[in-house]
């Protein structure tokens, strides 16, 4: 089972730089120019929208790094929080192959694939614990 809190903990931290990185790419994606033509509600629920979710990923994370053994545990909350995170992560794979769109996956090939990797490693650490899995 240490194996499996270590993993966990170190998901915590992959879901922490995942949030942390939110912080920084509007200054890539550049959405208030980008949604400047849509209407001031619509913009505003994109903001709202992304906001929610790094407060998930900073929610998905502090029980990472703070409860990684209740997760790890193989009780039934610790398995039912587990299965939620890998689904959450698992559902990001396809999202990133098939709704995104591949010419801008290809000229942000690093940023595609790193996003991959962490998305596959959270759903599977997740899905394992979720398991049952005594590592």
């Amino acid at each position: 089972m240490r194996i499996m809190i270590e993993l966990i903990v170190l998901a915590g931290f992959v879901q922490l730089a995942i949030a942390t990185a939110n912080f920084f790419l509007p200054r890539v994606l550049r959405p208030s120019t980008e949604l400047a033509r849509v209407s001031p509600m619509i913009r505003e629920m994109f903001f709202i929208h992304w906001i929610y979710i790094v407060f998930v990923l900073l929610v998905f994370a502090s029980l990472s790094l703070l409860f990684a053994p209740v997760l790890a545990s193989g009780q039934p909350l610790g398995r039912f929080l587990s299965a939620t995170i890998a689904l959450f992560w698992l559902a990001r794979v396809p999202i990133q192959f098939f709704y995104y769109d591949a010419a801008l996956r290809r000229t942000n090939r690093l940023a595609d694939v790193t996003c991959l990797v962490a998305f596959t490693f959270l759903g599977v650490v997740y899905g394992l614990a979720a398991a049952g899995a005594w590592l």
